[in-house]
């Protein structure tokens, strides 16, 4: 069976990448900095922010980068942080993590568990956010005792909002790509092992396209249905033609999700209310069928309506593009996540996942990847977006390591020509 290209540079890099000094030392200064990374994750797990109000998580993570000697900046809106550390003259490369958190309910029984009701990091921000931390601060310890084997310039993005789809594109308009010529973040994954890493090129998430829907119609008595327009039985008829039709006008083999997630609309037992708002989200691999589905779409409101005698009214907003990783930015983070954990903990991600993530807004403008950092043992295995969500803490090392090895590799003086391009100009 014939080698893809990462397993090729495994075996033409045999050994030979164990050989130098700076990798101990970087490992080391991570290492004596596991304790405080721990208690950053568990003060992040404790005090979780929603998107749009990350503003104490911000002021927190300000205050330690600076503790740590390294100088962050805050957008205009106070919420996120830009940290740059390094030769001005050098190439830089953004490392970035996300900082809020969702709304649900913490039912986890420990001492770290959410003081804020409703409020819970339970996809893994708070160890994203530490994570790149460790990073920043073993690159610095480097820098400061001359341990670094060329110049390495990197920047620190801590984003708020990306749960809401806004945060990227508020970080870029604030200037966090301004010199920055490549990106590199992770993810945690409970389906995968702890000390073990995922790499996939090319399409690794989802577009995801937020629906919103207004249906409005007449109402009225519930015992009269026959004098209203009831946006309700629209409602439910538009959701079930989406549900089935969609799925049959699309190629079985082409990936696409529509999800409502958000129903409102009426408020007594025995009143057919006026109107009906929906909300939920399609998620596609390819633009051709988010283009045709898209237009299905419409087209079964447009059904609906004229059945039903609705107003029916589809917007699509927040519109996300796939995250597209980088292949030779991958190299970089497979030789990184072998030297950390071993050549047979690097796995190669088959298929694209459904999810989204707005880490594809950098990624229209610079090359990047994200890698998929393996959280789960034998007593932790709960999904993400779950209520009792938790990781394997040693996994924070783990990725602070990854991330800072692939900055320092990209630096490297001696690398070849770089033949990346951004998923923009690729997707064209």
């Amino acid at each position: 069976m014939p080698v893809d290209r990462v397993t090729q540079r495994l075996i033409d890099c045999g050994d030979s990448y164990m050989d130098t000094s700076w990798q101990q030392y970087l490992d080391r200064a991570i290492d004596e900095l596991s304790g405080e990374l721990i208690e950053i994750r568990r003060h992040l797990h404790q005090y979780p922010e929603i998107s749009g109000h990350e503003y104490r998580t911000t002021e927190f993570l300000l205050e330690r980068l600076q503790s740590r000697g390294l100088c962050g900046i805050t957008p205009d809106t106070k919420r996120g942080v830009i940290c740059d550390d390094g030769e001005a003259t050098a190439g830089k490369i953004a490392l970035r993590a996300d900082i809020d958190a969702l709304q649900i309910q913490d039912t986890k029984q420990v001492a770290y568990r959410s003081q804020h009701e409703g409020v819970m990091h339970a996809c893994g921000h708070d160890a994203h956010s530490a994570i790149l931390y460790g990073a920043l601060c073993g690159l610095r310890q480097l820098r400061l005792t001359d341990g670094l084997p060329w110049p390495v310039t990197v920047r620190g993005i801590f984003q708020p909002a990306e749960e809401t789809a806004k945060g990227a594109r508020e970080m870029v308009a604030a200037g966090a790509l301004s010199g920055v010529s490549a990106i590199l973040a992770t993810h945690v994954d409970p389906h995968r092992e702890a000390g073990s890493i995922g790499l996939r090129d090319g399409v690794s998430t989802a577009n995801c396209d937020e629906i919103r829907v207004r249906l409005q119609g007449v109402g009225g008595h519930a015992a009269r249905p026959h004098d209203t327009r009831d946006p309700i039985h629209a409602a439910a008829q538009l959701i079930q033609n989406t549900y089935s039709l969609v799925s049959r006008k699309i190629d079985s083999q082409d990936a696409v999700i529509v999800t409502f997630g958000h129903i409102a609309g009426g408020s007594n037992s025995n009143v057919i209310p006026d109107s009906v708002e929906m909300r939920g989200t399609m998620r596609t691999l390819c633009n051709q069928v988010r283009i045709r589905a898209k237009e299905q779409l419409q087209q079964v409101c447009r059904g609906v309506s004229e059945a039903t005698g609705v107003e029916i009214e589809l917007e699509m907003v927040n519109e996300l593009a796939s995250v597209f990783n980088d292949a030779d930015l991958n190299e970089i983070l497979m030789r990184s996540g072998s030297e950390v954990l071993g050549a047979g903990r690097v796995e190669r991600i088959p298929r694209a996942s459904m999810g989204s993530e707005d880490f594809a807004v950098y990624l229209e403008q610079v090359p990047g990847a994200m890698f998929r950092l393996g959280i789960a043992t034998e007593e932790l295995r709960a999904p993400l977006h779950s209520t009792n969500f938790d990781i394997s803490e040693e996994t924070i090392m783990m990725g602070a390591k990854i991330l800072a090895r692939s900055a320092i590799l990209w630096c490297d003086p001696h690398r070849s020509l770089d033949k990346s391009a951004t998923a923009a100009e690729i997707r064209s």
